[in-house]
């Protein structure tokens, strides 16, 4: 769901979020030393991501991720009041959720699909609360047969049990079961372990660009550029 049919990363102007907030709650601090500071929170939170494990848990509780990610960041810059780590995590996380927004064409394409009578179905990861509110908002809930969310169903991608539990919900074989998303370790290398074809919604266009070990059974820029591999 998030960066294939909404924007979340891909596309917001995540830096004026974090600029934001940093100038609120960061008080006494300079022009340049905010600008050190997002550059600070923003190292700190691709390093805190990169770690696999931190990774899945941190997606279930992101207020509390983004405030460790932040209170780290603080620390770095020897800046002495912590405690405003949560509330520029809550202004950060309040001015990005504005920003989220419908990929152009991407219910149409998903209602195109149906159209063809070929079953659907969502798997998010993260945690209820938000992944439900953005399925309420964009009116998604009628586009899918089935909807799994990973703090829901108690695992997520690239756990090979979901990817199963779904196709057997279906009733597709894997070579018959398409996996569609911008994330290549959890809709390429993962679901074709299980001789699924990934389709990897590649924003970037890095396919092409490197050699990657598993190659995508095919790569798109967008979901509109689905509905011709039919």
């Amino acid at each position: 769901m998030d960066d294939t049919i909404l924007s979340f990363d891909h596309g917001l102007d995540l830096d004026a979020c974090w600029m934001a907030a940093c100038v609120t709650h960061l008080a006494g601090m300079e022009a340049g030393m905010i600008e050190q500071a997002v550059m600070t929170i923003k190292r700190q939170a691709k390093e805190y991501w990169s770690d696999a494990e931190r990774h899945r848990t941190g997606r279930l509780d992101l207020p509390k991720a983004r405030k460790e990610i932040i209170e780290a960041a603080l620390h770095e810059l020897k800046y002495p009041n912590l405690k405003c780590a949560a509330r520029i995590a809550t202004d950060y996380g309040a001015a990005r959720d504005l920003l989220v927004t419908l990929f152009p064409g991407a219910v149409e394409t998903i209602q195109q699909i149906k159209t063809m009578g070929i079953p659907v179905a969502l798997i998010t990861n993260g945690a209820s609360l938000p992944q439900r509110e953005k399925i309420n908002k964009f009116a998604l809930g009628s586009l899918f047969e089935h909807i799994f969310i990973e703090e829901e169903f108690g695992i997520g991608k690239p756990e090979p049990a979901i990817y199963q539990h779904v196709m057997d919900l279906l009733g597709t074989a894997p070579e018959e079961t398409w996996m569609v998303g911008d994330n290549y370790e959890w809709e390429v290398a993962a679901p074709q372990k299980l001789g699924m074809k990934g389709i990897w919604v590649d924003h970037k266009g890095v396919h092409g660009t490197q050699t990657l070990p598993v190659p995508p059974y095919r790569s798109i820029r967008a979901l509109p550029e689905l509905l011709p591999l039919f």
